[in-house]
């Protein structure tokens, strides 16, 4: 049995192995909903899966019959309900090693444009054979002027980064796995007053750990997609690259808290990799 939750511990659940085909998956609606290069989920038969705090849970429609859900308090993707007999759950908030590795990238031919697949594990541009569903066009995000433009799934927050990133990493912290529901966080660093936020900057929700000095999620409070954050106090933007629909230019440099990556994903690519923070 392994337990999960999401970043505030408002929703919770435990699922039961055994696991099958935890795979990644680069479309763009999964990148926008995780703010990251690509979401990885693994099935589980339903009848070993339990959630606590369902009332916490918001649900959106993304396409006719699917729902996206995610905690309303701290943004974190979490499980819907199960769909027959088995169970989808985002591998990013396992607390324990599940015991089965990745065996695809699935959508790969709509990965990010800043992202390159290092690995060796089988590509497939959609879904793999054998399964038999629609493939949805991306959402088309309509953008005016210059800069890099991003925006949530839903279409009600869009934002422009009126300048060039000037850093983007990779983040294996725990907070940032529990954030993202994913193997890893991938953010882009501006100046504080570098972004426009062009509509819906009411529709943003926050939260802010606690105990954290720093910590903080921003994301759509309708469809839950990862949104920038603004920190005035350190003159930094802090935007998901996943949130983006322009290439912003610049390709991450370094992974950072890659001693505590998740024990199920494997750091395949050449870039520095620091224990913990970066090296001022």
């Amino acid at each position: 049995m392994i337990h999960s939750s999401c970043l505030c511990g408002d929703v919770a659940w435990d699922v039961d192995g055994p696991f099958q085909f935890l795979s990644h998956c680069h479309c763009s609606r999964c990148r926008k909903a995780h703010g990251v290069p690509f979401a990885s989920y693994v099935m589980a038969p339903a009848s070993g899966f339990a959630l606590r705090g369902a009332q916490s849970r918001v649900e959106w429609q993304s396409s006719p019959g699917m729902k996206r859900c995610f905690c309303g308090r701290c943004g974190s993707t979490v499980p819907g309900d199960p769909e027959g007999e088995l169970t989808f759950v985002p591998a990013g908030n396992f607390e324990s090693d599940p015991g089965v590795r990745p065996v695809a990238h699935i959508f790969a031919a709509s990965k990010a444009p800043w992202y390159e697949i290092t690995d060796a594990l089988p590509r497939f541009d959609a879904f793999p054979p054998g399964v038999d569903a629609a493939v949805l066009a991306d959402r088309p995000h309509a953008h005016a002027g210059d800069g890099v433009h991003g925006g949530c799934n839903c279409g009600a927050v869009a934002f422009t980064l009126t300048a060039p990133p000037f850093l983007a990493r990779y983040c294996h912290c725990a907070r940032c796995r529990k954030a993202r529901s994913a193997a890893h966080a991938a953010n882009l660093l501006n100046r504080a007053n570098e972004i426009r936020w062009d509509r819906g900057a009411d529709r943003i929700a926050s939260y802010k750990i606690p105990e954290a000095k720093f910590f903080m999620q921003c994301f759509c409070s309708t469809c839950g997609s990862k949104l920038p954050r603004v920190d005035p106090s350190r003159d930094y933007t802090i935007t998901p690259l996943g949130s983006l629909d322009d290439d912003p230019g610049i390709r991450p440099t370094e992974h950072i808290f890659a001693a505590s990556k998740a024990p199920w994903f494997d750091i395949t690519d050449p870039l520095p990799q620091h224990p913990e923070a970066a090296p001022s």
